[in-house]
């Protein structure tokens, strides 16, 4: 987790294992165009396989991406605490949502390794660009808008939440949270082109 923050501003750049776990059981249960906002697929790639015979006694595949996207905004709504809670083998908090259960029964071993791991390299690039000062992207984002506009900051928090996903760009989700590619923050033009309207807003 990374805070950059001045008078009266703070913003957070994180990551989320839970919401890390909704992509891969999304891929792999072969969800497409579903959720708000509609994000790109995980990455690296997760085998997608076909789940109609698993959910096709509780409402099949459209029961299932209604209920992923319900699971979805309730995970944007509460980040960055965990809800409904993730409880193997059996997560009760998931009973009203069988397709899902089933799936999140089926694919939850996986799908925490895979998630671990995406953890464990997101950690390796906070640890590069704290070392190449790419942290202080934002930071100096602001600080030029700042004296643009020639006054302090309005107060204001922004959250981004940063996940491996393969389109590098990022997803407005009004009014103070952005999810974003992880590796954008690795391009500072294409960063720019996301985040500067955002600011413009905000500060």
């Amino acid at each position: 987790m990374h805070h950059a923050s001045g008078s009266g501003w703070q913003i957070t750049t994180d990551t989320s294992g839970p919401m890390m776990i909704a992509l891969y059981v999304r891929d792999a249960a072969g969800l497409n165009g579903v959720g708000q906002p509609m994000l790109s697929h995980a990455s690296p790639k997760v085998r997608s396989a076909d789940h109609s015979h698993l959910t096709a006694d509780v409402g099949g595949i459209s029961a299932l991406k209604t209920e992923w996207e319900a699971w979805w905004e309730q995970l944007l709504k509460a980040h960055p605490h965990t809800s409904p809670e993730l409880s193997p083998p059996s997560f009760d908090a998931f009973g009203n949502s069988p397709a899902l259960q089933r799936v999140l029964q089926a694919h939850f071993g996986s799908a925490l390794t895979w998630a671990r791991e995406r953890r464990s390299e997101y950690a390796e690039l906070e640890a590069e660009r704290v070392a190449s000062g790419t942290d202080q992207l934002l930071e100096d984002m602001v600080d030029d808008r700042l004296m643009e506009v020639g006054r302090d900051s309005r107060d204001f928090k922004l959250t981004i939440i940063e996940l491996p996903l393969d389109e590098q760009r990022a997803w407005y989700l009004e009014p103070d949270k952005i999810i974003m590619s992880q590796d954008l923050m690795g391009q500072p033009d294409l960063l720019r082109s996301y985040a500067q309207p955002v600011l413009e807003i905000l500060v």
